[in-house]
């Protein structure tokens, strides 16, 4: 029957950290104490004060469709937020809400990619960024980065592989897996490369928030005509509410506007209401608050895992994770993924997950467990490695 389904469909990889999350749950199911690693989903509930608005939204009956573009008073709480954090004048009909960063990235792909034409995107990188364009029958140019760029493109790549059928750049900041940031000047000049060859640029803000020592600057303060994806779901901790904006030129608003009425009507009306309290001093104490935890989580586990041998160039300064090599171990990675979960009950993802670059020799680890938890995982990945060595 596979033969009657799209060719699009058989292209766009499966996420193989699922088939090592089942694993994990069968594990968990049996009794075991699984530690997991793998998911970039933080452990944190949806704060209280967002929790109570969502309730009172539904208990006032508002569960109607919304506008296609989202709740007004939503699109202005957003404006303001740029305003205050990042000093951006940004005119609220700019603003389009979809369900969940994805969302964004959908509407992104759909109005800026023909068939046949292509982003230039980082190896590594989100798996699902390559994906979207093949949905719409674009594709991604995956570039090969390091620790030399900090796993980001620059100028210099754009100009060494931007082709006749290259439509623009998507690039993260902070990227998952690597945890690094672009600067203000960095997203100046790759901004101008790209509009010398007539190139979008798209960035993928959804971990803004979450960095350390540090504030992320916004593509928006350096380039009004980029296109900016961001989401509920990682500083504001509403993964499941499915919740997320995307930023626009406002020319391209009309054009947005139809396809999102086409291909999904309007984002969740309850979630909306609900996330309208994380604008509040209340709910962002919450946040600031966690942003410090995820900050003495990442200061223990980046020296512990490279005081066991794994090698991480780069220190992360923002999101939740950290991209490790593990050549000093030899191996596959996804091997030593499945070793791991089945000797040790740590879950982490295969950096087969990422892309094809040196993926086989990375592993990413989310520290979305609580410090307590990340110091039993360490223990077990030095036993871990210990067995490792001599299978």
């Amino acid at each position: 029957m596979s033969n009657s389904y799209s060719a699009r469909s058989q292209a766009i990889e499966p996420f193989h950290v699922m088939a090592l999350l089942e694993r994990a749950n069968q594990l968990q199911a049996a009794g075991h104490d699984v530690i997991h690693l793998e998911i970039g989903e933080p452990d944190f509930t949806t704060a209280a004060p967002v929790v109570a608005a969502g309730q009172a939204a539904l208990a006032a009956g508002q569960t109607r469709y919304t506008a296609a573009r989202g709740l007004p008073e939503l699109r202005r709480a957003i404006a303001g937020f740029y305003g205050e954090r990042y000093g951006v004048d940004l005119d609220p009909e700019r603003v389009l809400i979809t369900p969940g960063g994805s969302g964004a990235l959908l509407l992104a792909s759909a109005l800026l990619v023909d068939p046949g034409r292509h982003w230039l995107l980082a190896d590594p990188g989100y798996p699902c960024n390559r994906h979207f364009l093949r949905l719409v029958e674009g594709a991604a140019q995956l570039i090969p980065v390091g620790a030399d760029t900090r796993y980001q493109l620059t100028p210099e790549l754009v100009e060494r592989h931007w082709q006749a059928d290259s439509v623009g750049a998507l690039v993260a900041s902070p990227a998952n897996p690597t945890g690094t940031l672009l600067d203000r000047d960095e997203l100046a000049t790759l901004s101008a490369a790209l509009k010398a060859r007539g190139g979008h640029l798209v960035v993928d803000e959804i971990y803004h928030g979450l960095t350390y020592g540090l504030d992320a600057p916004s593509v928006l303060e350096v380039d009004d005509t980029a296109f900016v994806l961001n989401s509920f779901s990682k500083y504001f901790g509403m993964t499941g509410w499915r919740l997320g904006w995307l930023v626009a030129p406002r020319a391209a608003v009309p054009e947005l506007e139809k396809l999102a009425q086409n291909l999904y009507i309007s984002a969740s009306t309850v979630a909306q209401q609900a996330a309208l309290a994380c604008f509040t001093p209340e709910a962002m104490a919450i946040f600031e608050a966690r942003r410090a935890e995820f900050a003495r989580r990442r200061d223990y586990l980046l020296p512990a895992l490279r005081a066991l041998g794994f090698r991480i160039a780069v220190e992360p300064q923002g999101a939740f994770y950290l991209y490790a090599d593990i050549s000093a171990f030899g191996g596959d990675a996804y091997a030593f993924c499945q070793f791991l979960l089945e000797t040790e009950h740590v879950a982490i993802t295969p950096g087969l997950d990422f892309g094809r670059h040196r993926a086989d020799t990375h592993v990413r680890f989310a520290y979305t467990q609580s410090l307590p938890r990340l110091e039993e995982a360490v223990a077990r990945i030095a036993q871990g490695l210990q067995r490792w060595s001599t299978r």
